[in-house]
């Protein structure tokens, strides 16, 4: 009936029909940023040693979802072009991209405040992204230029944001553990109500430091907890090569632990939100994020000599972190999707624009080598140092800047 009416309408009344049905079609319906309470089930359930597991009921909202989705699809996107810059010879030294792993940050995040404290491996520049750090910051410290989070001087190791608590990715592998549990020390001993979250991967696990570290964090009941991203390769080889035990939540023994799909992003918040409130009340505890690296160790490492391309495409069909939440998404009808393809599409070109950005970004000037060396103000400035600068610029200085009175002391 409807059809046959609009066939026998004049030729206008058509067009005006259509025209209407198609801006209709063509509107975009915005993400749902509801906050109305949505209960979902992790995908597997915890696994808890010397504690009690919680609860696999997790409850989130439309709003928290959306964000999931649009972090996790910034991160993936910035690695991507982080890949593309090294082999471009934009990005120099190492590299470590954290593409598969995540739901680890953006879940973590959730359940901190910025009065938390995180301090994390090399394999930093989502972490960093997920505390407030910009596209921009990231690329212009890969590339080393002045408007990175290092002042161009980090780079990809090293990236810090101290306003949020951010004390940064070390290149020294295990070495942020025991300085972690410094800051834990730190909250404890100013009554901060705080903790600090301190991240490693497997491959560190096997450091004495860390058992040390944990261990005086016990002794001391620091609020600590330590965080292993197990992706189940120490550079290129397998957990199971280099650890006896690789149950890694359970390797402090006397401190309690919980193995979590780490590529769920609601799971790492439960988790995340329990273990902050045991370590306020009693201590250290150790969680096990089961995740995944897609690209190799580092840019030198193609990641496919030790493991097989069907394993690397089996994680990202079953449990890749992005589709899980997009999943979710979808089957609460909080939004089409067409709608998440186009976030995408505004994702790729805002990482777009801040590579365009840092690559205008001046590198640092060569007096910047021997700045944030030492504090300023506390009289252990070096005046070798100064002179360094001097020399390198060709230029000559009066004694009397140095603090010489006798010009044969120059």
């Amino acid at each position: 009936m409807a059809l046959s009416h609009l066939s026998s309408s004049s030729p206008s009344r058509c067009a005006n029909l259509l025209k209407l049905l198609s801006s209709a079609i063509s509107l975009r319906r915005p993400i749902s940023t509801d906050t109305t309470p949505i209960t979902v089930e992790t995908s597997v359930p915890f696994t808890a040693h010397q504690c009690e597991a919680p609860s696999r009921t997790v409850q989130t909202n439309a709003k928290e979802l959306a964000t999931f989705f649009r972090d996790m699809v910034v991160m993936r996107r910035m690695e991507i072009a982080a890949d593309s810059l090294y082999k471009a010879k934009l990005i120099r030294g190492f590299c470590h991209l954290y593409d598969g792993q995540e739901a680890v940050a953006v879940g973590m995040e959730a359940a901190l405040t910025k009065k938390d404290c995180i301090i994390t491996s090399y394999r930093d520049h989502c972490t960093f992204v997920a505390r407030g750090g910009t596209l921009l910051e990231v690329f212009a410290e890969l590339m080393g230029r002045q408007a990175g989070c290092s002042k161009g001087k980090g780079g990809s190791m090293h990236f810090y944001k101290k306003d949020s608590n951010f004390y940064g990715g070390h290149g020294i592998v295990g070495a942020q553990v025991p300085l972690g549990c410094g800051l834990a020390f730190a909250q404890k001993y100013c009554k901060d109500e705080a903790v600090t979250f301190a991240l490693y991967g497997d491959g560190a696990a096997n450091q004495g430091q860390l058992f040390e570290a944990l261990n005086i964090s016990a002794l001391w009941d620091l609020p600590a907890i330590l965080v292993c991203e197990n992706n189940h390769y120490g550079m290129g080889t397998a957990e199971w090569r280099a650890a006896k035990s690789p149950a890694y939540y359970k390797r402090g023994d006397y401190a309690p632990g919980l193995k979590v799909d780490g590529m769920d992003a609601l799971a790492v918040k439960q988790a995340c939100a329990f273990a902050k409130e045991h370590a306020l009340k009693n201590g250290p505890i150790i969680l096990e994020m089961d995740t995944y690296r897609y690209h190799g160790h580092s840019m030198s490492d193609p990641g496919s000599t030790y493991r097989t391309r069907d394993e690397i495409t089996g994680v990202r069909q079953e449990r890749d972190p992005i589709e899980r939440i997009r999943k979710l998404i979808l089957s609460h009808d909080l939004s089409t999707d067409k709608e998440l393809k186009d976030i995408e599409k505004e994702v790729r070109k805002e990482v777009d624009d801040a590579i365009a950005q840092a690559k205008e970004n001046p590198v640092p000037e060569p007096s910047e080598l021997f700045s944030d060396v030492y504090a300023k103000g506390l009289g252990v400035e070096s005046k070798y140092m100064q002179k360094s600068i001097y020399r390198h610029k060709g230029d000559e200085l009066p004694s009397q800047a140095f603090g010489y009175n006798n010009p044969s002391e120059h």
